[in-house]
């Protein structure tokens, strides 16, 4: 197949890239332990704090600080409590130091970061109440509208560029993606799923890649819209594998699902009495998309908190002795780079296992009886 005619033709897939990222929006939880935004004066610098602040969800999507003064962009709040739905900006909370319209940031206890009703008048959590539904907008919510809108952007004029040049040689943003294509196609999809099959998961597993490497990049830069967590979020992570599991499942054919109810080649007496082997089996359907889940969000979160965790350490030792502060950020600023350099390379590794580990659950579940 090749790939102008893939990009030209097929116009279904651009419907089952977006349902595959709306469901991804809806099902992400719209809250996810926002961080509180202290600053008083005085306060001593907490790098615990700081770094767990820049990886978790926000209610807001905070840029920088001038001494005092946050900067950041505020987000709809959509809460629904008591049969009322109440929507308002983020703002309205003063980056969590204030109330409004009944509501706070909970700044401790096990509501920590969540919206919390308060006691009319006051700032305090009422007891009797419930945490409200949470429908709001948040950082990596925002990031998810981001990364479908420049995809979309980008892979549009890249189809569009197909259609005007037809089989001209590729430019531009054509010659920097169609070999990516074109490996994941021919390395990934073809050879774990197999050459009969491959091209009716290609579209989805395409998407999957690219979505993973493009947002895995926009978390390490450090301005807006860049920094966002995304990747590192597990309701992010848990909605893909989910997605790779259903799809797996409803793939299976008869050799597949009788290779976990009854494998061949294993005694029986590990099938009778106790069904020992299609027990760890089905166990099995479900560790794989949970080590997917798991291992995507633990990589890019630590790397995220290994190059804050430099970050920190200047101001740790900054407050000791700024001469010190001075004498550690040079060292500190080269193993950033250094970390950088590296994320780059573990960026695109990460959404290759992904990928590769999905397409060989699809040929393990498609594979014919030899």
């Amino acid at each position: 197949m090749k790939i102008h005619t893939f990009l030209i033709m097929n116009n279904s897939h651009l419907l089952r890239i977006s349902t595959f990222f709306i469901i991804l929006l809806f099902l992400s939880p719209g809250v996810m332990a926002a961080g509180e935004k202290s600053n008083d004066k005085g306060e001593e610098f907490n790098a615990g704090r700081m770094i767990i602040e820049h990886i978790i969800d926000n209610h807001e999507w905070h840029i920088m600080d001038f001494g005092h003064t946050h900067i950041s962009v505020p987000l709809p709040v959509i809460l629904y409590y008591e049969g009322k739905l109440d929507v308002f900006m983020s703002s309205g909370f003063d980056h969590g130091h204030s109330s409004h319209k009944g509501y706070k940031i909970e700044s401790e206890g096990e509501n920590k970061g969540k919206i919390v009703r308060v006691v009319p008048g006051t700032m305090e959590t009422d007891a009797e109440a419930t945490v409200p539904v949470d429908f709001s907008i948040t950082k990596n919510v925002l990031a998810v509208f981001i990364s479908i809108i420049l995809l979309s952007l980008i892979f549009i004029s890249v189809g569009n560029a197909y259609k005007r040049r037809g089989h001209d040689a590729p430019r531009g943003l054509q010659s920097l993606l169609e070999p990516v294509i074109l490996f994941i196609r021919d390395d990934v999809a073809k050879s774990s799923i197999g050459e009969k099959r491959y091209e009716r998961y290609l579209p989805y597993l395409l998407t999957l890649f690219f979505f993973i490497f493009f947002n895995n990049l926009l978390g390490l830069i450090p301005i807006f819209p860049g920094g966002a967590n995304l990747t590192g979020n597990l309701a992010v992570t848990g909605v893909m594998a989910v997605f790779t599991f259903i799809i797996t499942t409803f793939s299976g054919n008869k050799n597949y699902w009788k290779h976990i109810f009854n494998t061949p080649g294993v005694p029986w007496w590990l099938k009778i009495p106790v069904p020992l082997m299609p027990v760890v089996e089905i166990m099995g359907l479900f560790t794989k998309p949970f080590v997917l889940m798991v291992r995507l969000f633990a990589n890019i979160t630590a790397g995220h908190i290994i190059i804050l965790g430099f970050v920190s350490l200047i101001f740790i030792f900054g407050n000791i002795n700024a001469g010190l502060g001075y004498g550690v950020s040079v060292v500190s600023i080269a193993f950033m780079i250094f970390m950088g350099l590296l994320e780059l390379l573990v960026a695109f590794i990460q959404a290759y296992v992904f990928t590769l580990l999905s397409a060989l659950y699809f040929g393990m579940a498609t594979e014919e009886h030899h």
